[in-house]
């Protein structure tokens, strides 16, 4: 009967543990900008089944609609806007309709990013290189610029930025692009220690090779997925739901000692900067 009384105990404490994990961002608002696939809509799900109020959004209407049905028809709390992160005035629209519509900010995951260009990055131009910029750290040093005093009026808060295996490893054919993945990771440093003082932790996130629409030139090219696969301990590509619940971690109190760090997620793939 005692043996009986400590399983039911144990079930008890985990199924509670459980719980309490699903719940864990009850009553939070969260910004996840390119959120209505891939690893931005996968972070939105993760943070919106922890309980958090979750504001998507997305260049096209028709996908931010089919975005929030879908979370909608997952018990989520959510709002969807258009925004076109590259835009000063999509950004402000979008933090203003998020604060008028759910009360405040208290989380924003920058996933925003764009590759206009692929080949020698000496043949790459200064046009690709603004693009790049603006988009992929630009805009997310300027979003944050913009929820930080929403969070303090609420008393903290949490940036997550994605950046991608390529900002410790570039990949060939990518440099742009990886040079501004790499920027993240220094954005993420500089930005943690003078936030820290408000309660706000900035942390990042480095993917691999995920199966997302994105890298879809990567991974649904078989010679290419098998060299990747030879670089792994996880011998297989990642799934967008891989990222997402790492980023929700991080969002989490249970991340509470946790700023101006970049995890991997790359089943393995060894990748120091």
């Amino acid at each position: 009967m005692l043996q009986c009384l400590g399983r039911c105990l144990l079930s008890y404490r985990i199924t509670g543990r459980r719980m309490m994990s699903q719940q864990s961002l009850a009553g939070r608002v969260a910004i996840v900008t390119a959120s209505t696939d891939g690893i931005g809509l996968a972070a939105a799900q993760a943070l919106g089944h922890r309980g958090a109020h979750v504001v998507v959004s997305s260049r096209r209407k028709e996908n931010v609609d089919k975005a929030v049905a879908l979370l909608q028809g997952e018990k989520i709390q959510v709002t969807g806007t258009t925004c076109n992160v590259g835009k000063r005035e999509d950004r402000e629209r979008l933090v203003n309709m998020t604060v008028d519509q759910c009360g405040g900010v208290d989380i924003l995951v920058s996933n925003a990013a764009v590759n206009p260009f692929f080949g020698n990055i000496m043949d790459s131009t200064e046009e690709v290189w603004d693009k790049i910029l603006d988009v992929n750290v630009k805009a997310s040093f300027l979003l944050t610029k913009l929820v930080v005093p929403h969070m303090e009026k609420r008393g903290g808060g949490s940036v997550v930025f994605v950046s991608s295996v390529a900002g410790y490893q570039p990949m060939q054919a990518l440099g742009p692009y990886s040079v501004s993945k790499t920027a993240l990771l220094g954005l993420t440093r500089a930005l943690a220690p003078e936030l820290a003082h408000s309660n706000i932790r900035v942390n990042c996130v480095a993917p691999g090779v995920i199966k997302t629409r994105f890298s879809s030139a990567l991974w649904q090219n078989e010679d290419i997925v098998e060299e990747f696969k030879k670089q792994l301990a996880i011998k297989r590509l990642g799934e967008p739901e891989d990222v997402g619940g790492v980023i929700a971690f991080l969002c989490s109190d249970e991340a509470s000692y946790i700023t101006g760090e970049t995890v991997t997620v790359t089943g393995g793939m060894s990748c120091r900067l």
